[in-house]
């Protein structure tokens, strides 16, 4: 018995955990592993009883606890009433990703987007990135490993289950990343205030990858002067500038909107 209640205490310990109820469904939708689900009991919500349903569906195990407890399970009291025990969501490389997609001529014609981040650090707004990306059909989301905001429970929160949905893609070398991408004629836009042409006169038509600096400095100059092109988004004197998940957002959407024209 001291046996099992050690591997039930190591299997939690080694879980990710998913709060909310939106990303828990989506984790569901996704094929995510879910080893449980956990309900705040005595929570009057139709939503918690779609989950329930879904979950039970899926064969996977329920458990209800007091309010207390369940915050204490999430170190949060943003639960909405429900968390999951999962698997670690899937990260790849970009060389894994890459071989998964067609290969010569059929990558170029397929169009593939990345919103590239370089040094993102809030997780709301990391999560929102994934969440606009991944809402405009882009390939993938990369970023490095260890200049980045974690995949905290917080960013998988903030981006409302879209984490479940897009490539997410974490690299070494975010300066060689872009060099592998350009090699396969992807062209790389980056985001820049002082960049030569506004965001609506650059091509955005063919394969891209539109890169998206740090929320105070902006992108690093090795990973600006790797950009094929900067662009830039008009703004007024004060305060002259956007935020990092706004930004991204016209410029995603900019592409959805040359591919239509």
């Amino acid at each position: 018995m001291a046996e099992l209640k050690k591997l039930e205490t190591l299997m939690v310990i080694i879980m990710a955990k998913i709060i909310g109820r939106n990303p828990v469904v989506e984790a569901i939708i996704g094929g995510r592993n879910i080893h449980e689900i956990i309900f705040q009991e005595n929570l009057d919500a139709s939503r918690l009883i779609d989950i329930k349903g879904l979950a039970s569906s899926k064969g996977i195990k329920i458990k209800e606890v007091s309010a207390i407890e369940i915050s204490r399970i999430a170190e949060s009291d943003n639960h909405q009433g429900v968390v999951a025990l999962a698997e670690d969501i899937k990260l790849y490389s970009l060389e894994e990703f890459l071989e998964e997609l067609p290969q010569g001529n059929g990558f170029l014609l397929n169009k593939p987007r990345f919103l590239i981040l370089d040094q993102i650090q809030d997780p709301h707004n990391f999560g929102a990135l994934i969440r606009t990306a991944q809402s405009a059909g882009f390939n993938g989301v990369i970023f490095h490993e260890n200049r980045f905001c974690d995949l905290t429970t917080t960013v998988l929160k903030a981006s409302s289950g879209a984490a479940e949905h897009i490539s997410l893609i974490k690299v070494k070398n975010l300066n060689r990343a872009i060099e592998d991408l350009k090699a396969k004629g992807v062209w790389i836009a980056g985001a820049d205030m002082e960049g030569e042409q506004q965001y609506f006169e650059a091509d955005f038509t063919g394969a891209i990858g539109i890169v998206i600096g740090n929320e105070g400095s902006g992108l690093r100059r090795l990973v600006k002067e790797n950009c094929d092109f900067l662009v830039s988004i008009p703004v007024t004197e004060h305060p002259g500038s956007l935020n990092a998940s706004v930004a991204a957002g016209i410029l995603i959407y900019e592409t959805v909107r040359q591919r239509k024209n």
